[in-house]
């Protein structure tokens, strides 16, 4: 069993040996924007429905805990949650990834060493964007907190952490919870160091937070606990944590040094395998942590991280009422032949890789009184499209690899419109896998190794297999001239916020 802890909802999907899918079961939670930049969740709301979709998951499938082999969990990253230690509650809601609210902090920070000040032992940029800057905002802005946590009673986590201690803290009072995290998703916090896979004393006195806060760093391939709660999946191992990009990379079998996937999701999320080495970008990619299987040395990447894409779709249904449902996305961009010289960057949150601009905001260009809501639906695909060969040139320029074909996978990969656009914007195949569902997938694999449910690499290796691939469709000329309308577009994005504005 896969439980993929998203940013919108939560899953549980159960596994066969075939790599196949038995059971699943999903449930969104709410997203909570306090002010403009702020994004939240509950927790509380993300564990109720954590145990919800676990408990629908082996009901819909027919299944009992004892036919489970293990749990993988994962999650999106940098997340951050602070909860009390004894009594199991969150002190605040969590802090989603996307959250801008802690950059007057990052400025402060890298006013001595600019924003690469801590890259030589995270291979992170300072950025609102990784967990660090969250706690200490937290533990500035709760009443008690910073006592509580020098006291030794808060403890923080990521998604998985949280799902984690929860699932293995017993109503009864049985036993200590487990407090852990991966390698994965401790290398996106900006607190651990990428060669020792340390939490790292430096770098938790730079953002003023008490080690005791800190869970343990684990494999992301090896038994970290049982299942106390809920009570029908109890005593099944969980033996796989991975961040949800790196768990993406893993169930598309992408193990070798060069090999790649980009992720459709919420945002979009390029990994390029480096193997044991730490490769440093000169061109906006971070280095982090691929994975780790049991006591063998870590796998390293390279990532591309682009912050909003599937959520854009998101918000012009929610915000905008384009439409009811974001499957209709597709039939409405493809009611026009183009995007009517519209152009829409997504800087909602600042611009991610390979930019790392956090004074850009959205901005929509190129109107006139010819441009419809169908020619804004399908700009808004293609800056997905855009942004993501944004991250591959840079991915290609900093690796020194060409690439050949690129692997997706994703909700937003059922878009044919999408994928076709993608394939011409690259000029290389696009390539869709039979199961899209490759970040759970990725979490089965990891806890299926663990205990012998797979035997090895090259097992899981022999289940991928292609379902779809798009090919490039317009030329050379045409291509270099989306793009550069697609820069020209983003530098209407930038400096827009100052001292006044967050």
């Amino acid at each position: 069993m896969a439980i993929d802890q998203g940013t919108t909802s939560t899953r549980a999907i159960l596994f066969t040996e075939e790599a196949t899918i038995a059971g699943s079961a999903q449930r969104e939670h709410e997203q909570i924007f306090p002010r403009p930049g702020w994004v939240e969740h509950d927790p509380e709301e993300i564990w109720a429905n954590a145990r919800w979709v676990i408990e629908a998951a082996l009901e819909g499938a027919g299944a009992r805990a004892a036919d489970i082999a293990a749990i993988g969990i994962t999650n999106q990253r940098e997340t951050a949650i602070v909860w009390n230690r004894r009594t199991g509650k969150p002190i605040h809601n969590a802090i989603v990834w996307q959250d801008t609210r802690t950059q007057p902090l990052i400025d402060a920070l890298a006013e001595d060493g600019g924003p690469g000040r801590f890259a030589a032992s995270t291979g992170l940029p300072l950025a609102t964007y990784f967990s660090a800057s969250k706690i200490a905002w937290m533990l500035q802005h709760v009443a008690g907190a910073r006592e509580a946590a020098e006291a030794g009673e808060l403890l923080f986590g990521t998604p998985d952490t949280w799902l984690l201690w929860n699932l293995t803290r017993s109503g009864d009072g049985g036993g200590e919870p487990v407090h852990a995290t991966d390698v994965t998703n401790a290398s996106r916090t900006l607190l651990a160091d990428l060669r020792t896979l340390e939490w790292s004393d430096k770098l938790l006195q730079a953002f003023d937070i008490p080690r005791s806060m800190m869970p343990e760093i684990r494999s992301s391939s090896q038994v970290v606990g049982h299942v106390a709660e809920p009570a029908a999946a109890r005593g099944v191992p969980i033996a796989g944590i991975l961040g949800d990009q790196q768990a993406a990379t893993f169930g598309q079998a992408a193990f070798r040094v060069g090999e790649s996937k980009n992720t459709y999701g919420t945002g979009n999320f390029l990994i390029v395998n480096t193997g044991e080495e730490i490769v440093t970008s000169r061109h906006g990619l971070i280095s982090t942590v691929a994975y780790r299987l049991g006591d063998e040395p870590a796998q390293y990447a390279l990532e591309g991280s682009i912050a909003v894409t599937g959520s854009l779709v998101q918000w012009l249904r929610d915000n905008l009422g384009l439409f009811s449902s974001s499957d209709e996305v597709e039939r409405l961009a493809a009611s026009v032949d183009d995007n009517g010289g519209a152009y829409f960057v997504p800087a909602f949150s600042g611009l991610f890789a390979p930019y790392w601009r956090p004074d850009a905001r959205g901005a929509l260009v190129g109107l006139t009184r010819f441009v419809n809501r169908a020619h804004i639906a399908r700009a808004a695909l293609e800056a997905t499209a855009f942004q993501t060969r944004a991250v591959l040139d840079a991915a290609q320029a900093d690796t020194g690899r060409e690439l050949r074909e690129l692997r997706v996978d994703g909700g937003m990969t059922r878009n044919g419109l999408l994928m076709q656009f993608q394939a011409d914007v690259l000029g290389v195949p696009v390539v869709r896998p039979r199961v899209i569902e490759t970040t759970a997938l990725g979490a089965a694999y990891a806890a299926g190794l663990a205990v012998g449910f797979w035997p090895s690499l090259d097992a899981l290796r022999e289940h991928w297999a292609e379902d779809v691939r798009w090919a490039p469709s317009i030329d050379d000329a045409e291509r270099a001239r989306r793009m550069r309308m697609w820069e020209k577009a983003v530098t209407k994005s930038l400096d827009w916020v100052d001292d006044d504005v967050v």
